[in-house]
């Protein structure tokens, strides 16, 4: 795809969605069943969709929580329900919406203290601390599309594990939401807002307070403090802008919030690569204003509306790929947390980097390779088989000091001021840390590209097995695997896997989109990337 030519830039008035339009559809527009892509789908992180195009609109927050609450009765969850929303315009009407429904069910309701605000890493914090102190048992929704566009809506649950729900959760609550819509929501109990305010059922707390107290005990904020790192902090116009301020003020750190400024329009951001506003802070193009300030910290870092990512900006390297990112705080955190099980293992998508795999070898510890999807990873941080997570979208999670869990959900607060630790206690920061592994390894370049799909490609990507591949070669070197299943779990990629000595393709549909994602990595050269490329695409469009 080529570079937009105003990418990077701040966004001018042309760029921004009509919020009050917007809002104005949520209520107004309702899906029609008929309509594939306007019914309730969830995708690896909730149901996502514009009110605009009547994917994302109240009927679709009615239907979905009443679904989950069917969910919750047929599984005996009869604690609170912790709930909460990011800065995206259809954020908090879809928030109330949900109110709605919830209190005309009886459910009780926790909600963050004065209407505020929740990021995702925090909702999952409560539900955990809730049920590992409580005889009932919690769980949680977080109304946010994460890092998307800011006329985009989204939906996720969170069952009592604190993390992403599996897909037998997300089918079940999808087919239940989608039977309501094609009924005209009959059975959908629900009273208005004002009722719902009155029955004393929603209860705020503030759950920020309580995560930015337990922080200490899973990152080495003394370290932090002590060595006085100058901290720059772009909240992106989201949910975390509230919460960096108290945890600089709880931990005495030298932090500096860059914009606290919250737009629904996002009108300050930059540009993303193809010219749309998207909260992505792995971009380099969006994230522009705060890497025009990279000289003036020690390490800047950055979070998308929902804070479940993270982006991490070196004085002394500019933006860190996430994919290098992650082997440094895995390579860092294996040699720093001696109270962790070292039979538990270390979680990567197959789709992430293959210098993870040689840091995890080194250390012997054991890897853990799965899909795409960080719910792949929740049972295992919930019960501590795994000790860390990550995705290369730049979302990770692990454990406290104790190796408990901490939050089962991305977490942007702490891989970021993992960053900071790393930093304090080594001297040196995590893009020098990442020199020195590829001192150690070798360069690995890595790259994804999207490809236009026709239907009968998409389908053939999900339904290929290793016998359709046809050919023992790829870029020059044999083939050692072709994967339609992640070796970490046996569970179905929805696509392939390609291994090669020297490299790796993997390739797999778009749920929302006529294009197929295609990621490869070499650890030869430029050269041989753009090869593994080339003849991924050849080798897809043969065996479509």
């Amino acid at each position: 795809m080529a570079l937009h030519d105003r990418a990077g830039t701040i966004a001018r008035s042309v760029d921004l969605v009509d919020i009050p339009k917007l809002i104005s559809s949520f209520y107004t527009q309702s899906p029609r069943i008929d309509k594939p892509a306007e019914r309730v789908s969830f995708g690896t992180s909730g149901h996502r969709g514009s009110a605009f195009k009547r994917s994302f609109n109240q009927a679709h927050i009615y239907a979905i929580t009443q679904a989950v609450i069917d969910y919750r009765r047929n599984f005996d969850i009869t604690g609170p329900m912790y709930i909460g929303f990011d800065t995206h315009a259809l954020s908090q009407p879809a928030f109330y919406s949900a109110l709605e429904v919830l209190a005309g069910n009886g459910v009780e309701v926790r909600i963050q203290s004065k209407h505020g605000y929740l990021p995702t890493p925090v909702l999952s914090f409560a539900v955990i601390r809730h049920n590992r102190d409580s005889a009932t048992r919690a769980d949680g929704l977080i109304l946010t599309p994460s890092h998307n566009p800011p006329q985009d809506g989204g939906i996720k649950y969170n069952p009592p594990h604190g993390g992403p729900a599996d897909t037998d959760v997300t089918d079940f609550v999808a087919e239940r939401a989608n039977h309501y819509l094609a009924n005209n929501l009959e059975g959908v109990r629900r009273v208005n807002r004002d009722v719902a305010e009155a029955t004393g059922l929603i209860k705020p707390v503030d759950m920020i307070g309580a995560y930015v107290e337990a922080l200490g005990s899973v990152v080495d904020l003394e370290a932090v403090a002590k060595a006085g790192v100058k901290l720059g902090v772009d909240p992106m116009g989201g949910a975390a802008v509230s919460v960096w301020s108290r945890i600089a003020k709880r931990y005495q750190l030298d932090l500096t919030v860059t914009n606290d400024r919250v737009d629904a329009a996002f009108g300050f951001m930059a540009l993303d690569k193809d010219g749309a506003i998207r909260m992505d802070c792995s971009s380099a193009a969006a994230m522009a204003p705060l890497l025009s300030l990279k000289d003036s910290f020690d390490l800047a870092v950055a979070n998308d509306p929902d804070a479940d990512r993270h982006g991490i900006v070196c004085a002394d390297g500019g933006l860190m790929n996430p994919n290098h990112y992650l082997a440094v705080a895995i390579n860092y955190l294996v040699g720093h947390r001696p109270n962790w099980n070292n039979q538990a293992a270390i979680g990567k998508t197959l789709v992430s980097s293959a210098m993870i795999d040689k840091v995890v070898a080194q250390h012997q510890r054991r890897l853990m390779e799965v899909p795409v999807g960080f719910k792949w990873f929740v049972d295992g941080l919930a019960n501590g088989s795994v000790v860390f997570g990550g995705e290369e979208s730049a979302g990770a999670s692990f454990p406290d000091f104790a190796g408990a869990a901490f939050s089962t959900d991305k977490d942007g607060f702490i891989l970021c001021l993992l960053a900071a630790e790393i930093l304090a206690v080594t001297g040196k920061s995590p893009a020098a840390h990442y020199a020195e592994l590829e001192q150690q390894f070798g360069a690995h370049y890595y790259r994804r590209v999207d490809a236009p799909a026709s239907d009968k490609i998409r389908q053939a990507l999900k339904t290929l097995s290793a016998d359709d591949l046809g050919q023992d070669q790829l870029a020059g070197d044999p083939i050692e695997a072709a994967l339609t299943e992640a070796p970490g779990n046996g569970a179905a990629i929805g696509g392939l896997k390609v291994v090669t000595k020297r490299g790796w393709f993997a390739a797999r549909p778009s749920g929302t989109e006529p294009i197929y994602k295609i990621y490869a990595e070499s650890s030869d050269s430029e050269t041989h990337l753009e090869q593994l490329l080339v003849q991924a695409q050849q080798l897809i469009a043969k065996i479509a």
